[in-house]
């Protein structure tokens, strides 16, 4: 289909990613929490905007090129893992009650979710290195069969955000009923906000 091998793995593994802990599931979870479903959504469409500059990216050899230039890859792994840091440390100093993290309006969930995906080097070349795996050579129709798997790649995301998002917003309605509860997944939201933004520093 599209010149892309073997169609139906290539859905099952890119439902796989998705489902592997990161800080874009941190983000569906906690902007949920926060704005309710317009806000998971929003952040959402978020995750897909980025994550569609970064396999367009990929696709263009930007990863040859921070490949080529390792200060320009570094600067901003590290300009990533300071921001995760922050957001966490933000979640984690907040008092209860206080105002939430986020701006209510959808937008700065979108915007946050757009950053906290593109602040993710490693992304593009992850894309560089997925989809030869998954392209036909006999059958492969250049930019239309990679736009075929970034328009798979929106849809399937789309799907699991909304599900996620449903999800997250089922939850939170209840743990609103008991406040020390909600106080410490938020704490724990942060840690693991932390933890993201130091294994990405720290990864080569």
């Amino acid at each position: 289909m599209f010149g892309i091998a073997d169609y139906g793995a290539f859905v099952i593994a890119i439902i796989v990613f998705l489902m592997i802990p990161g800080p874009g599931n941190l983000a569906l979870i906690t902007s949920t929490g926060k704005g309710g479903i317009k806000g998971g959504m929003a952040a959402t469409l978020g995750v897909i905007a980025g994550d569609q500059v970064l396999m367009w990216l990929a696709v263009a050899g930007v990863a040859a090129l921070l490949g080529t230039y390792p200060a320009a890859f570094q600067a901003v792994q590290w300009l990533g893992a300071a921001y995760l840091a922050w957001l966490g440390f933000k979640m984690l100093t907040a008092k209860p009650g206080a105002a939430p993290l986020l701006n209510i309006r959808p937008r700065h969930y979108f915007r946050q979710a757009v950053l906290i995906t593109l602040l993710n080097p490693k992304a593009i070349v992850f894309y560089m290195a997925f989809f030869p795996l998954f392209v036909d050579p006999a059958r492969h129709l250049g930019l239309p069969t990679f736009a075929a798997m970034a328009v798979t790649i929106a849809a399937l995301t789309f799907v699991y955000g909304l599900v996620m998002v449903l999800l997250a917003h089922y939850l939170a309605a209840r743990l609103r009923a008991n406040p020390l509860i909600s106080q410490t997944l938020t704490r724990v939201a942060g840690v693991f906000l932390i933890g993201f933004g130091i294994k990405l520093a720290l990864s080569k």
